[in-house]
């Protein structure tokens, strides 16, 4: 059994035209009578139409005078035409007047009459044209519909629309009380199969003047089929036939719409009886789908135009935006409800490996992920787009309704950076013109069973509720998306040349920083060493003196030696900078107590009462774990001096291979708002304004824990301060 779809019917060959047309079929090289309808002796005086093959209408001056004599067949240059363009003229046959149609395709000239119509006087004046002076595409099209009616009078003219599926939807609609209306209904893809678009694109008018005549038979010299695709007379297929009948029309009158080079719709015409449309006026209704179709363009170019250029302002805006940030990823943040806006999505996640913020109405963080795992394994391209991921993959993903639709977008594959905006389910109802479901029917031919598609027998309302999909995402909304991607091409381009020039500075900076410690270490050494000799001479030229006054003179010979040993410490550091950390065993307790004592005095906070509990020993550098302590306890100190008791409780605790030291004040804290910022350099808090400070202290802090491979966090409120140091717990090694 064979089975026969809409799709493989060979409609352009059908062996057959309709009767309201004559055909004469002459090959170009030897300009002899290929094929001819059998009807032709219908208005040439011919005894047997066989007798013509194999010669010219020249040897037959009698029969074809009036053909020979046209504008066209005189024109000697009309077999250079171009192929598939067909010329017109009027001529008389046996005082009878026809249309004259010339073509040539496939090898052949193509022939063609109709007698001209008695009732085809009727003019459409140029008021009916001005169709880009409307600014509404319905309006265009509703424009349209009553311009075509003027000229065919049809029960019900259409504008059939192609939707992105294949299927079609009636926008607009024009009709009489003879037929019922279609306005908003939908028709299946098989309604129109592949091989009629394609048709429809090369030959843009097509009429079936009469569904119940009998067609006539075109009789070939060599027996094969003839590809009639541009015969306006062409017999239609008896399926297309049956439907017409079916839908309670006679005769069908079709005019494509072509936007773009594409078949966007058509101008679909139906009358209740027969009845023929004379070609002068399909031409004329022909021209004017043609000047709605480019104001058509006109319009949706120009609303493109405005929408880009919105877009573009937009996009200016989220570009300063951007470059206000250190990394692609903060500037994302800081602009997600921007960026989900823009292709109109209910949701958006942006994921930085495993990092991943959201905005709007999104899936679950474990939901997320299997989304970008199914992505990279089933993706090829930077930008996926579907409006029916829920359907095709929500068993399989466990997805919700809110994601229904979704594009996908991959900044970067290889560092799991990736934008995904999120569209929920769209209950979505649809009207068809009957039940969309293909018929089968079976016959035979030939011995042979055949099983082909049968055209529905009723155009009753069918509702369809469709699951599983959502809004479709328009060609505005994904212009959005890449220009989104171009934007963060060319702000991940600048940022990369900012980071780069910075970090030439920062290497300069650095070379300057390290001649300038060397140049302070040893500038400096000699006044201090100054003002230690002449220390110790004072204390000994002053002889018996009271304790306390040499305690006061030791007390500032002891610091002149604590700040010569920190200038060569940080000359060291600064000189072993690039080198590898040595880590070793420090004892912290003598460091925390001096650092405690200094800073009382530093900040003339002898009230504050420092308490010093446990203090484990710390895998560390001697040098940073310093200026660690030093910048904790200076700002604990510090920050709680205004106090009426100042209170600084220190205290380190073991937790499995790590020390945390747990550094508390009763100070003024740190507001919740400044927490992403406290460890960036020169950043300080709006309440620390009457301290005196620069804002590097928290960031050495931090790239010191870093380097000795600890953390550095804290906790704050309104009564106080708690900074936590985690370090490295000391190995021993047991002998």
């Amino acid at each position: 059994m064979n089975f026969v779809e809409c799709h493989d019917e060979p409609i352009h060959i059908p062996g057959y035209i309709q009767s309201f047309g004559y055909l004469i079929g002459i090959e170009t090289t030897s300009l002899t009578i290929a094929f001819i309808s059998e009807n032709i002796s219908d208005i040439f005086k011919i005894e047997r139409c066989e007798n013509l093959f194999g010669k010219k209408l020249s040897q037959f001056p009698e029969v074809f005078q009036t053909v020979l004599d046209s504008d066209i067949f005189k024109d000697a240059g009309f077999l250079s035409k171009r192929e598939n363009e067909t010329y017109f003229d009027k001529i008389v046959i046996a005082e009878k007047q026809y249309h004259f149609s010339v073509f040539r395709a496939n090898d052949y000239i193509f022939l063609e009459f109709e007698a001209v119509s008695e009732n085809h006087q009727k003019r459409i004046t140029n008021k009916y044209d001005n169709f880009y002076i409307i600014d509404n595409e319905q309006e265009i099209w509703d424009q349209l519909l009553n311009t075509v009616s003027n000229i065919i009078n049809y029960d019900r003219i259409m504008v059939y629309k192609f939707m992105n599926d294949g299927s079609g939807k009636v926008i607009s609609e024009k009709t009489n009380s003879h037929l019922e209306s279609y306005l908003g209904l939908h028709y299946p893809e098989h309604d129109i199969p592949r091989q009629a678009r394609e048709l429809y694109k090369k030959k843009r008018k097509r009429i079936f003047s009469n569904v119940y005549s009998e067609p006539v038979r075109i009789l070939s010299r060599s027996g094969k089929n003839i590809d009639l695709t541009f015969v306006a007379s062409r017999a239609m297929s008896p399926i297309h036939g049956q439907y017409i009948k079916n839908s309670g029309a006679s005769s069908s009158f079709s005019i494509s719409i072509i936007i773009d080079d594409q078949l966007w719709g058509l101008v679909t015409c139906q009358n209740s009886e027969p009845k023929h449309i004379d070609l002068e006026d399909r031409v004329q209704a022909g021209i004017f789908t043609v000047l709605a179709s480019n104001a058509y363009s006109s319009f949706k170019s120009k609303k493109e135009l405005q929408y880009r250029i919105d877009l573009n302002e937009k996009l200016y805006a989220l570009k300063s935006e951007f470059l206000e940030h250190g990394t692609l990823f903060e500037s994302l943040e800081f602009n997600k409800s921007q960026l989900r806006l823009m292709p109109k999505a209910d949701g958006l996640a942006i994921i930085s490996d495993n990092e991943i913020i959201t905005d709007g109405d999104t899936p679950q963080r474990e939901i997320i992920n299997k989304i970008v795992n199914w992505a990279y394994e089933n993706t090829s391209e930077n930008v996926f787009i579907s409006n029916r991921f829920l359907k095709d993959y929500g068993a399989e993903l466990g997805l919700n309704s809110d994601t229904a639709g979704i594009i996908i977008y991959f900044v970067e594959r290889s560092k799991k950076e990736i934008l995904i905006w999120f569209r929920k389910e769209f209950d979505e109802h649809i009207s068809w013109a009957g039940n969309p479901e293909k018929k089968i029917e079976t016959f035979s031919k030939n011995g042979q069973e055949i099983r082909t598609i049968s055209p529905r027998e009723s155009f009753q309302v069918f509702t369809e509720n469709i699951k599983g999909k959502s809004k479709r995402w328009s060609s505005k909304n994904q212009i959005a998306v890449h220009l989104i991607r171009d934007l963060i091409f060319e702000t991940s381009h600048k940022q990369y040349i900012t980071i780069k020039k910075l970090n030439d500075q920062l290497k300069k900076v650095n070379e300057e920083l390290d001649s300038f410690s060397y140049t302070i270490s040893h500038d400096l050494g000699t006044p201090l060493t100054v003002m230690k000799l002449n220390a110790q001479m004072l204390l000994n030229s002053l002889g018996d003196i009271e304790d306390k006054d040499k305690n006061k003179i030791n007390s500032i010979i002891g610091e002149i030696d604590n700040m010569a040993e920190m200038m060569q410490n940080v000359l060291q550091l600064s000189r072993a900078k690039h080198s590898e950390i040595q880590l070793e065993t420090i004892e912290t307790n003598l460091t925390i107590r001096k650092i405690t004592e200094n800073a009382k005095i530093t900040y003339d906070s002898q009230k504050s009462m420092v308490v010093i509990k446990e203090c484990p020993e710390v895998l560390a550098d001697k040098t940073m774990l310093h200026q660690v302590f030093l910048n904790i306890i200076n700002n604990a100190v510090k920050y709680s001096s205004d106090q009426e008791q100042p209170i600084i409780e220190i205290e380190g605790t073991e937790a499995g291979d790590k020390i945390i030291y747990r550094i508390k004040d009763n100070g003024i804290g740190i507001p919740a708002e400044n927490k992403h910022k406290m460890f960036k350099i020169f950043n300080r808090m709006d309440n620390a304004k009457k301290f005196k400070g620069n804002g590097v202290g928290l960031s050495i802090v931090h790239r010191i824990m870093n380097r000795l491979g600890g953390n550095v966090d804290y906790e704050s409120n309104k009564e106080g301060t708690c900074f936590i140091l985690t370090f490295q717990k000391p190995k021993f090694v047991q002998l």
